[in-house]
């Protein structure tokens, strides 16, 4: 009965119990989410998570190129599609993708996989081609990506760079920009917290934004704040 509660326990705070080896695995949640955009005489799909032959199945709009060639993100977006952690948002318009979001574990050679968190989930790019700008599919895609609870038993974060910015193609200045993605994260519940990320501090527009999910432990949340300061003395 003690192990049964055990297993009740670790499920509902997200984690999986593997009764063959007693090994603790994330659950990672991906429960499908569908909805319809009208605006500006074009009528988008938003769905996900997609699966990697979905993603495989569609082409990729020839503006979506902020972060590579459109050919080499499809085959990024692929892969993420695959990974048990990893999740693709998209907006679909016919057969093709105008706009996407990402989520998977951050990369091995960056200090946010210091902590070998498995419930430390990077939103690693969101970009929307720009004539479907303005539609507010970059919100729908991140609302679909939180709905239902499914990342409520993770820290999810973001990292805010202003050279990614689209600053010439928006005409916005490097505060407005980052402004507007601050609104667009917060509408998620995602917030802005410290760092000393050598990045991050480049310059003040930089910034981290955070979401932690309703189910994650104090010692997950102890262990990010670890990760986030290396120098600690100083704060």
């Amino acid at each position: 009965m003690k192990n049964l509660q055990v297993m009740k326990n670790l499920q509902r705070a997200g984690l999986l119990y593997n009764g063959g080896g007693g090994r603790i695995q994330m659950e990672h949640r991906k429960r499908r989410q569908e909805r319809i955009i009208e605006k500006n005489g074009k009528k988008i799909l938003v769905a996900g998570p997609l699966t990697p032959e979905e993603i495989a199945g569609y082409a990729m709009h020839p503006k979506l190129d902020a972060f590579r060639k459109p050919s080499e993100q499809h085959e990024a977006l692929t892969e993420i599609a695959g990974l048990p952690e990893g999740r693709i948002i998209a907006a679909i318009d016919g057969n093709t993708i105008v706009g996407y979001v990402t989520f998977h574990y951050p990369d091995e050679i960056e200090r946010w996989a210091d902590g070998g968190m498995e419930d430390l989930i990077e939103l690693g790019a969101i970009e929307v081609a720009d004539e479907y700008r303005s539609m507010g599919l970059g919100k729908a895609m991140l609302e679909a990506a939180f709905a239902d609870g499914q990342l409520d038993n993770v820290i999810v974060f973001t990292t805010e760079y202003y050279w990614h910015w689209d600053l010439e193609g928006s005409g916005l200045s490097v505060w407005e920009y980052r402004n507007m993605m601050e609104r667009l994260m917060k509408s998620v519940g995602m917030v802005w917290y410290a760092t000393d990320d050598p990045e991050i501090c480049a310059h003040p527009a930089n910034c981290l934004m955070v979401r932690v999910g309703p189910e994650v432990p104090l010692s997950s949340v102890e262990r990010f704040d670890r990760v986030r300061f290396r120098r600690r003395f100083m704060y």
